[in-house]
C-alpha cells in the first residue's frame, strides 16, 4: 500500500561504477567520486556518479543494515525510479516495500508523517530495519524525520534524485516537516548512513527543478568558495545543458564544502553551520507566504539571496558590484530575482520571517557577506533596512 499515487515500472540502464576517492582534474570525469563526512561514529560517505541506483543494494549490504526496509518516495520520482531501487535491494538480499507520498512541500506534514509511521508498522520494520529516501529535498526531509523518530530512530540512506538534494539537502542530517506557521519548524538532526547522488537522475529532472537547485549551488560560491562562483559564471552554459563532466565536479565541490561545514558544527551550536542559511531567512518567509505553492524552494532562496546580497552591501562591506554579480548569475540561470509586495503581503512576510528558526529574542538574524566567500552569521538587521532592500528588489 502506498500514500498517494502508486509507483509504476521504470527501467534504469545498468552502468558499472568504480570508486575513486581521489580528487579528479577539473575537466576529468571519474565513474564515481566520494566525499567523506567526518562525524566520528556518525561519519558516512557521499557517492557521486552515474549508475549508482543500480548499486543501492550493494551499498546497503556493506553497511550491514537489517533485512527489511521501506523506500519512501513521491508521486513524481516513484514511477521513474522506485522499481529500479526495489530490484537493486532485492538482488542484495533485502526485503523492500515502497511508500509513495504526493510530490511537493505538502508531503512534509504531520498528517503524511503519521501515515508513513502506519505503513512502516504494517510492513513490520524493526530497529535494525532502515529507510531509503528516494527523491528530492522534500522526500529527504520527510523520510529522514520518519527514520529519526520511528522506534526512536532507525537508519536511513539518502538517494538524491534532484540537483538541490544532491548538492545540499541530502547532506548534513537536518530532517523535518513543516507546520502551517512555517517551514521545518518540527525536526531533528539524524545523519544518514550513506548518500548516493546518481547523476543519471538529473537527466529526467524538470527544467524548473534543475534551475531551482542551482540557487543552492550559487549559495556555496557566495558563502565559501569564490572560485566556484567564478566557475559558475564561466561554465554556466555547460552546466545548464547538464554536461555530466561539469556537473560531477560542481556536485562534488558543493558536497565537499557542506561536509566541511557540517563536520565543524554538526548541531549548529558554534555558528559555523549557520552560514548555510544565506538567503534563507527571506526565502523561507516567501515560501510560507505563498503557501509553498507559488515558489518552490530554490526560487524562494534565489529571491532571498538577492535580498541578503543587497543587505550585505548596505550593512557590511560587500561592494555593490559584487551584489550585482550575484543577481546577474541568478538571472542567467533563469531564477526570479525581483518580487513586489503589497503593504499587506509585506507585513505577512515579516510575520512569517519572525517564525523562522533563526529568530532570537524576537529579532530577525541574517547571514551577511563581507565579500564573496566570506560571510558572517547571526547579524541583527533592523526592519527599516529590510524594507529598504525589499524596495530595491521590487519588480
Amino acid at each position: 500500500m502506498v500514500i498517494g499515487r502508486s509507483a509504476s515500472e521504470a527501467e534504469i540502464e545498468f552502468t558499472l561504477a568504480y570508486c575513486f576517492s581521489c580528487e579528479p582534474e577539473p575537466d576529468t570525469l571519474w565513474p564515481m567520486r566520494t566525499v567523506e563526512v567526518s562525524l566520528g561514529t556518525r561519519s558516512y560517505t557521499i557517492h557521486i556518479g552515474s549508475g549508482l541506483l543500480t548499486k543501492l543494494g550493494d551499498h546497503c549490504r556493506r553497511l550491514k543494515l537489517g533485512e527489511r526496509c521501506a523506500i519512501i518516495t513521491d508521486s513524481n520520482v516513484g514511477p521513474r525510479y522506485a522499481d529500479a531501487a526495489v530490484r537493486a535491494l532485492k538482488m542484495a538480499g533485502f526485503v523492500p516495500s515502497v511508500v509513495t507520498v504526493t510530490a511537493g512541500e505538502g508531503a512534509k506534514s504531520l498528517k503524511v508523517l503519521g501515515e508513513c509511521y502506519d505503513q512502516l508498522a504494517m510492513k513490520r520494520l524493526e530497529r535494525r530495519s532502515f529507510v531509503v529516501a528516494l527523491g528530492g529535498g522534500c522526500v529527504g526531509d520527510l523520510a529522514g524525520f520518519v527514520a529519526a523518530t520511528y522506534l526512536r530512530g532507525i537508519s536511513y540512506v539518502q538517494v538524491a534524485t534532484t540537483l538541490l538534494a544532491q548538492v545540499d539537502s541530502s547532506v548534513g542530517g537536518k530532517v523535518g516537516i513543516n507546520l502551517k506557521s512555517g517551514k521545518n519548524l518540527v525536526g531533528s538532526f539524524h545523519q544518514p548512513r550513506a548518500v548516493l547522488c546518481d547523476l543519471d537522475t538529473l537527466s529526467t529532472l524538470p527544467e524548473r527543478e534543475f534551475r531551482a537547485g542551482m540557487a543552492e549551488v550559487v549559495k556555496y560560491g557566495v558563502i565559501r568558495d569564490p572560485e566556484l562562483f567564478r566557475r559558475l559564471e564561466r561554465e554556466l552554459d555547460k552546466i545548464m545543458k547538464r554536461d555530466v563532466n561539469t556537473l560531477s565536479n560542481v556536485v562534488a565541490r558543493c558536497c565537499t564544502l557542506k561536509s566541511e561545514i557540517v563536520g565543524a558544527d554538526e548541531y549548529e551550536t558554534t555558528g559555523v553551520r549557520a552560514i548555510l542559511n544565506f538567503g534563507h531567512t527571506v526565502g523561507h518567509g516567501i515560501e510560507a507566504l505563498s503557501g509553498y505553492n507559488e515558489f518552490i524552494h530554490g526560487e524562494a532562496v534565489s529571491l532571498g539571496t538577492v535580498a541578503a546580497a543587497r543587505l550585505s552591501s548596505r550593512l557590511m562591506s560587500l561592494p555593490d558590484k559584487e551584489a550585482d554579480r550575484i543577481r546577474d548569475l541568478l538571472q542567467r540561470i533563469g531564477l526570479p530575482t525581483a518580487i513586489k509586495f503589497t503593504p499587506k503581503k509585506r507585513e505577512a512576510l515579516f510575520d512569517a520571517m519572525r517564525l523562522d528558526k533563526k529568530v532570537s529574542g524576537g529579532e530577525l538574524k541574517f547571514v551577511l557577506a563581507k565579500s564573496l566567500g566570506d560571510v558572517v552569521p547571526g547579524q541583527r538587521v533592523p526592519d527599516a533596512d529590510i524594507n529598504a532592500v525589499l524596495n530595491l528588489i521590487a519588480e
